[in-house]
């Protein structure tokens, strides 16, 4: 077979074999009134299920497989639980199964019941060479129906996120400052640098940062320091008044740096660099304390690109991208771009679920609304739509699409997929 259990899954919910006359293994005639809903837990395939049996109504679960000897194999002979099975569906039909108080399981059999081009189909798309299996079929599809299913994928993208942003809530004490602090440092590292950025906002907690608020050297030296990018000999006036306040300050807070070496600069531009974007990142704690209450009140776009425009960054950082290199001009501000990214992934994030924790669907809304408003971004996954013929106007489509290649296009799950069924069902 060419196909696993989930295809099953797929013609026995959307009801695609043909229905009329249908009659089980044993010769009973049989009804689908109502196929059930698929169960995504332990237990039988599907739930609820109303059918006609010998005309007699059954309710209750059904379970599916590719052959009816896997019923022995999955163990379900000693499992009561699956009395309370009404049909069992298979493509191939080799072994009579029974209910633990010796009743015989009514079968009905899939082979030769549904059109060959559903399977052919099925098979094209799993068995594809292209960077996503509907690269050849998504252009063809109605964009509306695809936008609606991608403001679906853009949720449960926010809600998988938002996992790890409650845990990192529970594990800091409900202090909700020092998580989005955290998630917006991880984002200044981008992708390379991320982990390394996060250490640091674990080893130099804000709340340390906050009583030196209105002192930028002082910021800067702890976020230096902490970084390990002070133990080191200098010449130049300062990074040597940086090391000058952090010797003490490190004494004062016992505080332990990171190992530089953890900090990546191969293969980067200078203006990424991850002392340019800790200069960024301190100018931006200097700029703008309370960040994350801040953030909540701020209803317009503009406001928040405010926030990261002309940034406070120390002018030693315009002729040089690390210490004790002297280069030609360096630009310091953070690009549109940047900003962008970092708007799309802290902080509408976090406005999406301090909206869910505080029963507040409006900054839910918000979030959605500022990513329609932003630009789509520009990456090789979403290229790759973008050139199958797929229109991307905006961050929120390109955030579903992200979503949609990670977690269905990658893993062949088209049948979890809408786009996937409607191509299916074409």
């Amino acid at each position: 077979m060419d196909f696993n259990e989930d295809f099953l899954h797929f013609i026995w919910k959307y009801r695609l074999f043909n229905s009329k006359k249908l009659v089980c293994s044993d010769g009973e005639e049989l009804q689908v009134l109502h196929p059930g809903f698929l169960n995504t837990h332990a237990g039988p395939d599907f739930s609820d299920a109303k059918l006609i049996i010998d005309q007699t109504v059954w309710v209750g679960h059904v379970e599916i497989h590719l052959k009816s000897s896997d019923w022995l194999l999955h163990g379900h002979q000693n499992d009561a639980f699956y009395d309370a099975v009404i049909l069992h569906v298979v493509y191939e039909h080799d072994s009579p199964i029974y209910r633990t108080d010796g009743s015989l399981v009514p079968v009905l059999v899939l082979e030769g019941l549904f059109l060959n081009r559903i399977l052919d189909n099925y098979k094209a798309l799993i068995a594809n060479a292209n960077y996503f299996p509907c690269e050849r079929h998504i252009g063809s599809l109605d964009q509306i129906h695809i936008y609606s299913f991608l403001s679906r994928i853009v949720v449960e993208r926010f809600e998988q996120k938002a996992e790890e942003v409650f845990e990192k809530l529970n594990s800091n004490r409900g202090d909700w400052e020092q998580v989005f602090y955290c998630f917006l440092a991880r984002n200044f590292g981008f992708k390379v640098n991320a982990v390394p950025f996060e250490l640091l906002a674990i080893v130099m907690p804000l709340h340390i940062l906050s009583k030196h608020k209105n002192n930028a050297l002082q910021i800067e030296a702890l976020l230096f320091g902490q970084a390990g990018f002070l133990e080191q000999e200098f010449f130049e006036s300062y990074p040597l008044q940086l090391q000058r306040e952090y010797l003490f300050l490190k004494k004062k807070y016992r505080l332990v740096p990171m190992n530089a070496a953890v900090w990546k600069f191969l293969r980067m531009r200078p203006q990424n660099f991850p002392t340019v974007r800790i200069a960024q990142f301190a100018a931006l704690i200097v700029k703008s304390s309370q960040l994350f209450s801040k953030m909540l009140r701020m209803e317009r776009l503009s406001d928040l690109h405010a926030i990261f425009n002309d940034l406070p960054v120390n002018d030693y950082w315009l002729t040089h991208y690390h210490f004790n290199k002297t280069t030609n001009r360096v630009v310091v501000q953070p690009g549109k771009g940047s900003i962008d990214n970092i708007i799309i992934n802290t902080v509408c994030l976090f406005l999406f679920c301090y909206g869910k924790y505080t029963d507040q669907s409006g900054l839910s809304d918000r979030a959605s609304d500022f990513l329609e408003r932003i630009p789509s971004e520009c990456n090789v996954i979403v290229n790759q739509y973008n050139s199958a013929g797929f229109d991307v106007p905006n961050a929120l489509t390109s955030q579903a699409l992200l979503q949609l290649n990670k977690y269905y296009c990658n893993e062949k799950k088209c049948l979890n997929c809408t786009l996937g069924l409607k191509i299916l069902k074409k």
